[in-house]
C-alpha cells in the first residue's frame, strides 16, 4: 500500500500544505510508504532560499529537507509546473524527481490524497 500526497498550493498563506506534510511524515513514521507530489503553485515548496521570517512561519525548505530522515520515499515535482514557476535544478531542492506524466504517477499509487 503506497500513498501519494499531492500538494498543489503555494507554501505560505494556507495551512493545508503543512498539514499534508505532517500527514506524510506521520505515515512514514509508522512505516507506511509515502511519497509527495508537488504540482501547480505547490512546486514553490521546493524552491531553495526561502525566507518566510516576515510571515512568522518556518521555512518549507527546512521542513522538506527532513523528508528523507522521516522515511518519505520520494519528493516529486510536476515538470510543467516547475517550468511555469521558473524552477530549475539550480533553484530547486536537491533530490527532487521530475515527472512529466502526472496521470501515470497518480495511477501508480494505492492511495492519493490531495492537500487542497
Amino acid at each position: 500500500m503506497t500513498t501519494l500526497i499531492v500538494i498543489d498550493q503555494a507554501p505560505y498563506g494556507s495551512w493545508s500544505g503543512r498539514e499534508a506534510l505532517d500527514m506524510a511524515f506521520s505515515l512514514a513514521a509508522f512505516d507506511q510508504p509515502a511519497a509527495m507530489l508537488f504540482t501547480g503553485p505547490g512546486v514553490n515548496w521546493l524552491r531553495k532560499g526561502q525566507q518566510p521570517d516576515e510571515l512568522d512561519q518556518k521555512s518549507a525548505e527546512k521542513n522538506l529537507s527532513a523528508a528523507p530522515l522521516f522515511g518519505i520515499e520520494a519528493l516529486i515535482a510536476d515538470k510543467r509546473a516547475c517550468h511555469k514557476y521558473g524552477l530549475s535544478s539550480e533553484t530547486m531542492l536537491s533530490g527532487v524527481e521530475l515527472s512529466s506524466n502526472i496521470q501515470e504517477l497518480l495511477n501508480g499509487h494505492t492511495h492519493v490524497v490531495f492537500a487542497s
